[in-house]
């Protein structure tokens, strides 16, 4: 198995791992067991590592980056919009 196969695994498992708690979120609008301190730190730091892909233009990492910083930005919407009403 080359590098990049195992790069390219790891990117699509760690983003798809977001799915379920989106999709769970969305359809329960249920975020008390979400860390809002936790969320924040993350989504900062996914960010930050899709800045640094673009950087070295390394489009795996700056695709993985971005679709988890939207799936990460979607429960940290979710968990400012509904986080009160828990």
């Amino acid at each position: 198995m080359n590098a990049d196969l195992i790069g390219t695994l790891a990117a699509c498992l760690t983003t798809a791992s977001f799915v379920p708690q989106v999709w769970h979120t969305l359809r329960t609008r249920d975020v008390s067991g979400i860390s809002l301190g936790m969320y924040l730190v993350f989504t900062v730091g996914v960010a930050l590592w899709l800045v640094y892909g673009l950087l070295l233009g390394a489009w795996p990492v700056v695709v993985a980056n971005a679709v988890t910083l939207i799936l990460a930005l979607t429960i940290l919407v979710m968990k400012l919009r509904f986080g009160s009403k828990n």
